[in-house]
C-alpha cells in the first residue's frame, strides 16, 4: 500500500509488491504476470466473498448456533492480529523497523482505536443474528446498504461531494435491494420482514460510521503509519471487547461447556473465511482496481444464491434474479462516480 493508503476492516497488506525489472522480463512476460495476479485475486475474492454467508448459516444446527458466537468472533480477530503481525516481521525483515511500522505507541495514538472496534464488534456479531430473519442470498444483497449509509455519511460528516452518478447507483442500490426481496407467492410483500430490514440498516451504519472515523482520527492523524500497525491495535482492542462479550453473554456456557464447544469443521472454515476475507481485500487494493471488487460482489450475490438452491433448498425467483442486477448495476454505477470525483478533483487541484 501507499503510505497514505486506508486502513479498513479487515484489511491486512500482506503482500509486498515485487520490484519489476524491465531488463530481465520482457513487457508481454509483466503483462501476463499481471493479469495472471489479477485473475488470482479476482477469483479469490468472489469464493470468499459468496462463502461467508453460506458458511454462517451452514454452521446452524437445527436452526440455531451451538456454539458461542462471540468465541468465534474472538477468534476471527485472533487470527487477523496474527496476520497482521506477520506481514509486519515480513516488513521488518525487508525494510527495517521504522518508525512508522514499529508496533510502539502512544497513548494518544493508541486512544482513537476502542470506538472503531467496539462498532465494528456490535456490527459483526449483527452478522450472525440477522440470519434469525434472512437467508444467505437476501445477506448478500442487503449488505451492499453500507455503500449507501457510508457515502451519506462522508458527504455530511466529511463534507465530500457525491457524483450526481453516485447519488442516481444510491436510488438504484435501494430498488434493487427491495426487489429482490419481494414475495408474490405470500401476503406478505417483502421476504425480510422488518426486524432484519432494521439490523441490516444498523449494520450499514455501524460499518459507516467506524469507516468515517477511522479515516478521521487514524488515518489523517497519523497517514503515513504503516496499515498493518494500525490494523494490529484495532484488532487487539477488538479480541478485548470480544472477550467481554463472552464474560457478559456466554460466561456460563463457556466456563461449563468449554471455549470450543459446538465448534464444527464448517464452524473452523467461516472463522478462515472471515479472516483471509481482509487478505483478499487487500491484495485487491494492491494488485487490482476497484472494478474487480465490483465483479466480485456482483458474481458472489448470484453465486450465493446458486448454491442455497442445493443447501438450503432457496427459491431462486425473478424478482431476486432482476434485483441482483440492479445492485449490481448502482455498485457498478457508484464506483465509476467515485472515480469520476476522484478526476474532477485532481483537475481542479492542478
Amino acid at each position: 500500500r501507499s503510505k497514505n493508503g486506508k486502513i479498513l476492516e479487515g484489511h491486512i497488506a500482506l503482500f509486498e509488491e515485487a520490484p519489476s525489472n524491465p531488463g530481465i522480463l520482457g513487457g508481454s512476460s509483466s503483462d501476463f504476470s499481471k493479469w495472471k495476479r489479477k485473475s488470482i485475486v479476482t477469483l479469490a475474492l468472489t469464493f470468499l466473498t459468496s462463502s461467508q454467508a453460506i458458511l454462517i448459516v451452514w454452521s446452524k444446527r437445527a436452526g440455531k448456533y451451538e456454539y458461542s458466537v462471540t468465541t468465534a468472533n474472538f477468534l476471527v480477530e485472533t487470527l487477523k492480529c496474527a496476520l497482521s503481525v506477520a506481514a509486519l516481521i515480513r516488513i521488518w525483515g525487508n525494510e527495517g523497523v521504522t518508525e512508522d511500522n514499529r508496533l510502539s505507541t502512544t497513548l494518544d495514538e493508541v486512544s482513537v482505536y476502542p470506538i472503531p472496534a467496539a462498532l465494528y464488534l456490535i456490527k459483526n456479531l449483527l452478522q450472525y443474528y440477522i440470519f434469525a430473519y434472512v437467508d444467505a442470498p437476501g445477506y448478500q444483497i442487503l449488505k451492499n446498504l453500507n455503500i449507501i449509509s457510508t457515502g451519506v455519511l462522508y458527504r455530511i460528516i466529511l463534507k465530500k461531494k457525491l457524483s450526481e452518478i453516485q447519488w442516481a447507483a444510491f436510488v438504484l442500490l435501494c430498488a434493487g435491494c427491495t426487489t429482490a426481496q419481494l414475495n408474490p407467492s405470500s401476503d406478505h410483500v417483502l421476504q425480510t420482514p422488518f426486524q432484519g430490514w432494521v439490523m441490516a440498516v444498523v449494520m450499514a451504519l455501524l460499518s459507516g460510521f467506524a469507516g468515517v472515523y477511522t479515516e478521521v482520527a487514524i488515518i489523517k492523524k497519523r497517514p503515513s503509519r504503516n496499515i498493518n500497525v494500525q490494523n494490529f491495535w484495532l484488532y487487539v482492542f477488538g479480541m478485548v471487547f470480544n472477550a467481554i462479550a463472552i464474560l457478559v453473554q456466554d460466561f456460563d456456557a463457556v466456563v461449563n461447556k468449554g471455549f470450543f464447544h459446538g465448534y464444527s469443521f464448517i464452524t473452523t472454515l467461516m472463522i478462515l473465511n472471515h479472516a483471509l476475507s481482509g487478505i483478499a481485500v487487500s491484495m485487491v487494493m494492491k494488485y487490482a482496481d476497484n472494478i474487480v471488487k465490483v465483479y466480485a460482489t456482483s458474481v458472489a450475490m448470484l453465486l450465493t444464491a446458486v448454491v442455497s438452491v442445493f443447501l438450503f433448498g432457496f427459491h431462486l425467483s425473478l424478482a431476486f434474479f432482476l434485483g441482483s442486477i440492479v445492485v449490481s448495476v448502482s455498485v457498478y454505477l457508484h464506483s465509476i462516480g467515485k472515480l469520476q470525483r476522484d478526476i474532477e478533483k485532481e483537475v481542479i487541484v492542478r
